[in-house]
């Protein structure tokens, strides 16, 4: 069974938004709503400027899952996480454990309303009939009952941002890597720790070294 999951390469990111436009059109997002963003990292930093496209990241662990005090969010059998609008309370715990900013509240209504959470869906609706009317005025489109990706996937012009199936979408990104022989370094390394993984290695083996982490569990 697949097991879904996005990553976007910030290498081929354009700032585009089509990823976030799309997923508001296909869904009809409520207003104040954006269940996909592009966020900008060191903006105007010439040199280090990087955008990603962020959403809900489906996690293995969901902390929205762990705080949710009626157990609203489930995981599908194909990992997505989705929240059953019917029994959330709109109490907002998700919202402060989740560190990708996912659940939101809707900004519609009298000031002070809240109202129920929302939040991406991998485009696979939720509890109700698969292409029922209620299912798409609570949830949005459900592509994936119809043998389709995600819509903001599908609309990267420059296939930066990936959704799909885990196994799949890693090995894309891993061949990705290995053609830029950036390494380890492509994770972050650097900005986390201030070195290189390896500060013995001389510059060129650093630059064509695969980490262990592409080659560790492929047998």
């Amino acid at each position: 069974m697949a097991r879904m999951k996005f990553i976007c390469d910030t290498e081929r990111c354009i700032e585009c938004n089509s990823c976030a436009t799309a997923c508001k059109n296909e869904h009809e997002v409520p207003w104040g709503v954006n269940r996909r963003r592009v966020v900008t990292v060191n903006d105007g930093v010439i040199g280090q400027e990087k955008t990603i496209s962020v959403a809900c990241m489906h996690c293995s662990d969901a902390p929205c899952m762990a705080v949710c005090p009626v157990d609203c969010f489930y995981r599908t059998d194909e990992g997505v996480v989705l929240h059953n609008k019917d029994t959330c309370i709109g109490c907002g715990y998700c919202s402060y454990a989740c560190p990708f900013g996912a659940p939101q509240f809707p900004s519609n209504g009298t000031f002070g309303l809240r109202g129920k959470m929302d939040k991406c869906t991998f485009c696979a609706g939720g509890p109700e009939e698969n292409g029922s009317k209620a299912e798409f005025e609570k949830y949005g489109r459900n592509r994936l009952a119809e043998g389709k990706l995600p819509l903001c996937a599908e609309m990267c012009s420059t296939k930066a941002l990936l959704g799909g199936d885990g196994d799949a979408i890693a090995d894309i990104f891993r061949s990705r890597v290995m053609r830029r022989g950036k390494g380890s370094e492509v994770w972050g390394w650097g900005t986390a720790y201030g070195k290189s993984p390896n500060p013995n290695a001389t510059a060129p083996a650093a630059a064509t070294a695969a980490p262990a982490s592409f080659t560790e569990g492929k047998k």
